[in-house]
């Protein structure tokens, strides 16, 4: 089936604004008779809430975590993008969008990126507003700083705790409607189904992860700001959380999942220590503003320390490769450069699986307190993990598993297949295309919540009328009866392995054959290797405790169960996708000089695939992508 995203036609720089008039209205009376549920409540989700309340619905939100502050997006670094142009270098709103659609690798919407651009800028007057700490000059202005992809500065930040500061405003907004009592927020429930009635979203199931109480809730739409997956690596710079299971449980009702191959790794990461760890510690990108990536030339030269290696035998390999963008080459392109050098035995620290950031010659040049005002909460952070001293001796970095730019699939009112429900930010496919931009994800999650979810879910509730569905339908109890009888199939396989055992095993099956390089033979053994462990899993996990309390083990058990069928579509994605883009790299389909080679001829098209059961074969939905704006071209950063 071609899908069709309901972009506006005609000048896309007027798009936007003709689309919002265009919008069907809800009257501010009429507002209060809807409810609206919001499921996750980080910047996308707290940003939805907030002004969702304000505009006069009853709207509910639920998070996984005790408070709302603790959402993932807490853990962002470095900054956010806008096209202000305050440094007077070029930039623009059309520039904006420009490097957004090639950062892409040309795999996303135009007119989403359009939008997206054009907003960028009321999201930085908003956080202003709302007492964000953003950087500032010594005249007082908002600074910027420069990120990968781009040949301007547009990154505002704060430290490397942007996402902190970020959240911290919206959920400052998100709380002022919980006390004007537009907002009801409810903590520690974790989304288990989506209630679907007539082909159409209608509430969803809860479990109460203090009580183990199963719970339903109604609404007259449903939006899911859930965050990613890339957790199915098990070993990822996320929180141990994050999962798959609110956008996957939408999946299984019929929502398409959109681009699942599309998996981003950091090139900014604290390398792995040993096989003890659950999770990796991200390294802002922002470092690399500063800091100069090297490995030594020469292989016996590895075991000495840094500070030993003269100057003509450091290999600055991206400053190299990509002389116009350096360091700041995007993330997909500094990532593999990574693994490069350490493929070819000139990887450093322990186990040869790491390259140096190198702070010294900024430090001569800007002096120890400006990188140390600049970024010293994560030389903090990095001396902590490691107990070395990055302004000392060169930090340690390397690849590791960070983002997701696939997620279910939304037309251009971030409205899924299923009428009713709204996927947002990171959960959502529709900005990134096959590799985000650094400071990119933070735009997105605030501009879906703040700037286009509170018009576009009016658009829909016009339609609809308030109240038809409740609780008391029969799917409702449906719903509850086969949530309960997945938990108790869980707790009653009393196996041998724990789900942190084998999600590690689902892990290095998926780093090792659908991490940063992938072809055909490695997909396919994948794909021979996943259904053993998920049959393994559902034959031996054990999972202690019962479900009426409260239970990690079942709450990890629950979320293994969903990454071993979604791991699954992600890897039958990467396989089909016969070309290189982005962060989907197929080392069958490059270039001589190594670089991703796009097919442009056959597969310019977003994929949607539809849910037909686990362990069969997927049904794939194409929505062909037009550029227009931008013409497509070898993405190139030399």
């Amino acid at each position: 089936m071609i899908l069709d995203g309901k972009c506006p036609t005609g000048p896309i720089e007027t798009s936007w604004d003709r689309h919002r008039f265009d919008t069907k209205l809800v009257n501010p009376a009429n507002k209060r008779k809807y409810k609206v549920l919001v499921v996750g409540t980080g910047l996308a989700g707290g940003a939805a809430a907030a002004p969702l309340g304000e505009l006069g619905y009853n709207v509910e939100a639920f998070c996984y975590q005790d408070s709302a502050r603790r959402a993932h997006s807490i853990a962002a670094q470095g900054g956010i993008n806008a096209a202000k142009a305050y440094p007077n270098d070029g930039d623009s709103i059309y520039r904006l969008f420009y490097d957004t659609i090639k950062g892409g690798d040309f795999r996303a919407r135009e007119a989403d990126v359009w939008r997206l651009s054009q907003v960028s800028n009321n999201i930085i007057d908003q956080c202003v507003a709302q007492g964000v700490p953003f950087a500032r000059d010594y005249a007082g202005y908002l600074d910027n700083r420069s990120f990968g992809g781009a040949q301007v500065s547009r990154t505002f930040y704060a430290r490397g705790q942007t996402g902190q500061q970020l959240l911290l405003g919206a959920y400052s907004a998100l709380s002022r409607q919980v006390k004007a009592g537009t907002v009801k927020l409810f903590v520690r429930r974790e989304m288990l189904d989506l209630v679907v009635v007539d082909g159409v979203a209608r509430g969803i199931t809860c479990r109460n992860l203090c009580t183990g109480e199963i719970e339903t809730y109604w609404g007259d739409a449903v939006v899911l700001a859930t965050g990613g997956y890339v957790n199915v690596f098990y070993l990822s710079t996320n929180a141990m959380g994050c999962s798959v299971t609110a956008t996957w449980k939408a999946a299984k009702k019929g929502a398409y999942f959109a681009n699942p191959c599309y998996t981003q790794i950091h090139p900014t990461c604290i390398p792995q220590t040993g096989e003890h760890q659950s999770k990796l510690t991200l390294m802002s990108e922002s470092l690399r503003n500063d800091g100069r990536c090297w490995v030594p030339k020469k292989k016996e030269d590895c075991e000495k320390p840094a500070g030993q290696i003269a100057e003509e035998d450091r290999d600055y390999y991206l400053e190299r490769k990509y002389p116009s963008f350096g360091n700041l080459a995007p993330r997909d392109i500094a990532s593999r450069a990574a693994k490069e050098q350490c493929d070819d035995e000139r990887g450093v620290g322990p186990g040869k699986r790491g390259v140096y950031l190198d702070f010294k010659d900024s430090i001569n040049r800007l002096g120890q307190a400006t990188i140390a005002e600049r970024y010293g909460n994560l030389f903090e952070m990095y001396e902590k993990i490691t107990d070395e001293n990055g302004y000392k001796q060169p930090m340690r970095i390397y690849p590791a598993p960070h983002y997701s730019m696939g997620g279910l699939w939304v037309d251009y009112n971030c409205m899924s297949n299923v009428p009713g429900l709204f996927v947002l930010g990171e959960a959502n496919f529709s900005v990134h295309g096959a590799n985000r931009l650094g400071a990119s994800a933070l735009m997105q999650g605030l501009a879906d919540g703040y700037f286009v979810i509170p018009y576009t879910v009016g658009g829909y509730l016009a339609t609809v009328k308030p109240g038809q569905v409740k609780t008391d339908h029969a799917e409702f109890k449906k719903s509850v009866e086969d949530v309960n009888a997945d938990i108790k199939k869980l707790l009653s396989i009393n196996g041998k392995k724990t789900p942190s055992e084998l999600h590690r095993e689902l892990g290095k099956v998926m780093w090792n054959n659908v991490g940063m390089a992938r072809s055909k033979e490695s997909l396919t053994e994948a794909l021979k290797l996943i259904p053993k462990i998920r049959e393994e899993f559902w034959n031996n996990v054990k999972v202690t405790g019962v479900g009426e309390e409260f239970n990690q083990q079942l709450e990890n058990a629950g979320r293994l169960a969903d990454f071993l069928e979604f791991g699954e579509l992600l890897a039958k994605d990467a396989l089909n996708r016969e070309e290189s883009c982005g962060g989907h790299f197929r080392t069958e389909h490059q270039y001589d000089d190594g670089e991703a080679k796009r097919d442009d001829e056959n597969f310019c098209y977003a994929a949607a695939w539809e849910f037909k059961g686990a362990g069969k074969e997927p049904e794939l939905h194409k929505e062909p992508l037009k550029f227009d704006n931008v013409h497509l071209a070898v993405r190139s950063y030399k």
